[in-house]
């Protein structure tokens, strides 16, 4: 046990569905894992989906599904807490051991106000503070994750991506626990805020002497950030030690494995500036496209005085996009990319400006003229559990654009849907075709997003972060199945992401975004050996 501030030893975790009655046919999820963190400790744990890193997370704070059978015991400032009860349990959380999920959204309520957020988890835990000392505290967390001050009575879904993430990351840190677990923590934001918010973070543990459990597949931020690592591979621990030593020289083979995904961006790339050729024929080109939002003043504030503050998500777009190119958007979360997605589809009208695809302005369409020209525009989302339908099987959610569109009967559906399957690694379809979203792991999930995108033979795929909240091995999977797939079904990508590396190895030419605006364009190459606008040598120099 020793005097760390958390001790993990010999734990062993099964899920209810896996246990049997002896170790021998049990299927651990987490198998005889034993590491501890120090006061001012990051400690990261890396691994592909599924390998076990978020169950010891939620074994930590408490959030495992009932009868789940946990062996081994967990120290936290020298008292075991696998003992706890419910009552003991819920003071450890947040002021104790704080959780900052991947998806943001699973924690904020869509109905309250930001501020209200973090109101109520400060109110729950310090009844000895004063309303204006709870406001006040807030004000400071929010602006110490670079969240202003007027966005404070916003809702969650007027926060793009990357802001709803800060959100959850204030409301862990406004309790001011002793030890932080930060599962992915970073996924959804781009790498200068990544960086601020994680530069902020490790800085924050260090001064307060917090514990940092930093869990990751982005292995660059780990160097970067972490002190020490466990590399996890199917329920075990296979290799610790110091960062900088592990990722100079790993010794176990699943390591080697995991470093060479992160590096393949560089081996690669060549072969994308080898197939990119001129092209001629425009399939989609925006012309001053603009969508600007209004965000009103409360009523004591018209009082004052104060005028209705105009928001410019998408400030004067020009580009165009060729026939069989990839053509990647980069910028900061919150600069409008996203928006600028969403306005091509015509899911959101623009402000002014027109969208033309293939040499039709459908920003004039109505909606009900959109839907059948939107089975050649289709959309692969960034977090792919979010977009598929839990209540329904992997199967019917291949299907429903089908149906939509009127593009096979029943007796051709089941066909189709297998045939996709196959064309995207899931193999053999029928184990996969009656299986829920919450049977697939994270990279299967979205090769059923893909699939769905795919089923209606679009000519253009607009990515938003496709492949960000996967681990290295399965991103570097899903990249190239999304190459594969460009080739045989003659595809068009507007590909948005916020990790530039994976931009370089996707894209023929990229835009670079910066507060609503295109400060850059041109051949993802030549940006990237000389760029000339000051934000993208800042964005690259991250």
């Amino acid at each position: 046990m020793g005097s760390s501030l958390l001790s993990i030893e010999n734990l062993k975790i099964a899920y209810p569905s896996s246990v049997n009655d002896s170790d021998k046919n049990t299927s651990w999820a987490v198998n005889d894992v034993s590491f501890s963190v120090d006061k001012g400790d990051i400690v990261a744990l890396v691994g592909e989906s599924g390998c076990g890193k978020s169950t010891i997370g939620k074994t930590i704070i408490g959030l495992l599904p009932c009868h789940t059978r946990v062996e081994g015991d967990i120290f936290f400032q020298g008292k075991s807490i696998t003992s706890y009860n419910p009552q003991e349990m819920r003071r450890l959380r947040g002021e104790g051991i704080g959780l900052v999920f991947q998806d943001p959204m699973t924690r904020l309520n869509p109905l309250m106000t930001i501020g209200n957020h973090c109101q109520e988890t400060l109110k729950a835990h310090r009844s000895d503070l004063s309303s204006q000392e709870i406001r006040q505290r807030v004000l400071d967390t929010l602006e110490l994750v670079k969240i202003p001050k007027k966005r404070f009575s916003q809702y969650p879904h007027e926060f793009s991506g990357g802001m709803r993430q800060r959100v959850a990351i204030a409301l862990t840190l406004i309790l001011q626990p002793k030890l932080i677990i930060a599962d992915e923590p970073t996924t959804s934001l781009d790498v200068t805020i990544s960086n601020q918010i994680l530069q902020e973070l490790t800085t924050l543990c260090k001064q307060q002497e917090m514990g940092l459990i930093l869990i990751s597949h982005d292995l660059n931020m780990v160097g970067k950030y972490g002190d020490r690592i466990g590399v996890m591979y199917q329920g075990k621990m296979v290799e610790t030690g110091m960062v900088k030593e592990i990722m100079k020289n790993p010794h176990h083979d699943y390591s080697k494995i995991l470093l060479n995904s992160t590096l393949h961006n560089k081996e690669k790339k060549e072969n994308i500036l080898e197939s990119l050729k001129e092209k001629t024929k425009t399939i989609l080109e925006l012309k001053n496209v603009e969508k600007y939002y209004s965000l009103e003043a409360n009523f004591l504030e018209q009082l004052l005085g104060k005028k209705t503050e105009i928001i410019k998500a998408v400030d004067n777009i020009n580009l165009q996009l060729y026939e069989g190119e990839i053509f990647g958007l980069v910028g900061e979360s919150g600069c409008g990319k996203s928006t600028l997605s969403r306005t091509i589809l015509q899911l959101i009208k623009p402000t002014s400006g027109q969208v033309i695809f293939q040499e039709q302005d459908i920003s004039q369409l109505s909606p009900q003229s959109m839907i059948s020209l939107r089975r050649e525009m289709q959309m692969i989302f960034q977090d792919p559990h979010a977009c598929l339908n839990p209540l329904i099987t992997v199967e019917k959610a291949i299907a429903e654009p089908l149906i939509i569109h009127k593009l096979a009967d029943k007796t051709e559906i089941r066909s189709k849907v297998t045939q996709m399957l196959e064309k995207v690694g899931l193999c053999p379809p029928e184990d996969y075709l009656r299986r829920y979203p919450k049977e697939l792991s994270g990279g299967q999930q979205q090769r059923v997003a893909i699939a769905r995108a795919l089923i209606t033979n679009p000519k253009l795929l607009i990515c938003d972060e496709p492949v960000s909240m996967l681990d290295a091995t399965v991103q570097d999977q899903v990249l190239q199945l999304m190459l594969d797939l460009k080739q045989e079904f003659q595809l068009t990508y507007l590909f948005i992401t916020h990790d530039l590396s994976v931009a370089r190895y996707m894209c023929d030419r990229i835009a670079v975004m910066n507060q609503g605006k295109i400060v850059e364009q041109g051949i993802t190459e030549e940006i990237f050996m000389h760029p000339q606008h000051p934000y993208t040598q800042k964005l690259l120099t991250q």
